[in-house]
């Protein structure tokens, strides 16, 4: 295994400001204009917005999007997402379903991510939503590809059967980081339940690919993550992203390290090797980055 420390620096946020690596344009002004202005007129929300997603710019002009259901508020309160937390959910609107599919036709999008915020106070956790969601932008759009990034439903294996059922393109589930630093980092989560729900994906359904990712610099090992990704296979997850945590605020846990674009190319070899299918792996990598590539 190569030395992890010859392919990272280490830098407090907020000390020296981002390594170059981490700076890109952030896209064409009229793209995310009119992403932008349908999106809002319609009151729905994406988590290329919500979440300040560096490659949003991109993803828009390759036709691709992640809506963000139930509303911008989570019920959990991770260390590391820029996602609005600690006050009460908004109210499911019975409108959405067809409002993102509205929004899919007229955007002319070919492969759409649905995700959402966790939904604890519901008493199927949101699963409703996805499955109306998923018809709805069928019946509107023929041929567009639907991948799902959902929360784990505390684990309960009859709710991730029903989004098995709706026959998604891909089912994605992060672990988001290593075993050790998945309490701090993920609050309320649990890294085997995490495991449970890639691997239930695959006893309902092997057709369906699975998929997961990791953000780097919370103070794993290189072997923490290799671990990870081993933890994965054996799951028979499929695919795999791997990216840098950004402080999204000083009131999110900060950044330990920046992991060089050499390090995340080396794991993407690792990753290669393991199995996976498909393989994300740099700095600026997000969960749904060139997802209709799979």
């Amino acid at each position: 295994m190569k030395n992890l420390e010859s392919d990272r620096v280490t830098r407090q946020a907020g000390g020296e400001g981002l390594p170059t690596w981490l700076k890109r344009p952030i896209g064409k002004a009229s793209e995310l204009s009119t992403v932008q202005r349908i999106i809002k007129q319609r009151q729905i929300h994406t988590i290329c917005e919500e979440g300040r997603c560096p490659n949003r710019g991109e993803c828009y002009a390759n036709q691709t999007a992640t809506f963000l259901l139930m509303g911008p508020v989570c019920t959990r309160a991770c260390g590391f997402c820029q996602v609005d937390k600690g006050h009460a959910p908004m109210p499911l609107d019975p409108q959405e379903p067809q409002k993102v599919a509205e929004a899919v036709q007229l955007l002319g999008l070919r492969y759409v991510v649905l995700t959402s915020v966790a939904r604890d106070d519901l008493a199927d956790q949101g699963v409703g939503v996805f499955v109306a969601t998923m018809a709805a932008i069928r019946e509107a759009n023929r041929g567009v590809q639907i991948e799902v990034l959902t929360p784990d439903f505390r684990g309960d294996r009859d709710l991730v059967s029903q989004i098995v059922a709706a026959k998604p393109a891909c089912f994605n589930h992060n672990v988001e980081t290593v075993r050790r630093l998945t309490n701090p980092v993920r609050r309320g989560a649990k890294y085997d339940r995490s495991l449970a729900v890639l691997r239930w994906v695959k006893e309902l359904d092997p057709s369906i690919p699975t998929k997961s990712g990791l953000m780097l610099g919370h103070g794993e090992t290189w072997d923490e993550v290799v671990e990870t990704m081993r933890d994965l296979r054996a799951v028979q997850c499929d695919r795999i992203t791997l990216g840098q945590y950004m402080q999204p605020s000083l009131e999110h846990l900060p950044v330990r390290e920046y992991w060089t674009p050499e390090a995340f190319e080396a794991l993407g070899a690792i990753a290669r090797e393991l199995g996976f299918s498909h393989v994300r792996s740099g700095p600026l990598v997000r969960s749904s980055y060139h997802a209709g590539e799979g």
